[in-house]
């Protein structure tokens, strides 16, 4: 087992920590495509998928669902695993979680919208923050913005593109 490991912040900043200091805390995103356009969560200086971390009560699709309904005002059903990835984590920008270290492991959901409209009813106190109204973001456009989402960029084009490929596919 290590002793150390290489962990990102925020803001991006690297740094090692004691592997004894890590906590397990697995997060859930759903991306939702309609009309050659992705919703995303507004956040910080970028986008991100719109997901969270998971509850010990809860599926990973019960936590999918409402982690996109808290951050976008959408409710959308859960339909496929899109990818599962890691990330090593310090929420910097969190006042109740700063001094806390994550290893996240990030599971995709390819989702589909059954009902609600965009809003920011679902911020918690935090989220209002640092998070904007989620926006659709067409995805002509998503080599332009942003994507703050711990995966690397090929990764976050690799989930968007097999969720594209699932909606033509399913012809919703």
């Amino acid at each position: 087992m290590k002793n150390k490991i290489l962990i990102h912040n925020t803001i991006g900043e690297e740094f090692e920590v004691d592997t004894a200091k890590l906590t397990w805390r697995p997060s859930v995103y759903g991306v939702l495509i309609e009309d050659d356009r992705i919703l995303l969560s507004k956040q910080f200086d970028g986008y991100d998928f719109p997901g969270g971390g998971s509850n010990t009560d809860e599926t990973l699709q019960e936590t999918c669902k409402r982690e996109v309904l808290e951050e976008t005002g959408i409710e959308v059903e859960v339909l496929e695993p899109l990818g599962c990835y890691t990330s090593f984590f310090n929420p910097s920008h969190s006042v109740k979680h700063k001094n806390e270290y994550w290893n996240c492991p990030m599971i995709y959901f390819f989702v589909k919208k059954i009902g609600g409209e965009i809003s920011k009813n679902g911020f918690d106190e935090e989220e209002k923050g640092y998070a904007e109204l989620a926006e659709w973001v067409k995805l002509d456009k998503i080599k332009e913005i942003k994507l703050i989402n711990s995966v690397d960029r090929v990764d976050n084009e690799k989930i968007i593109l097999k969720a594209k490929e699932l909606y033509d596919k399913v012809g919703m």
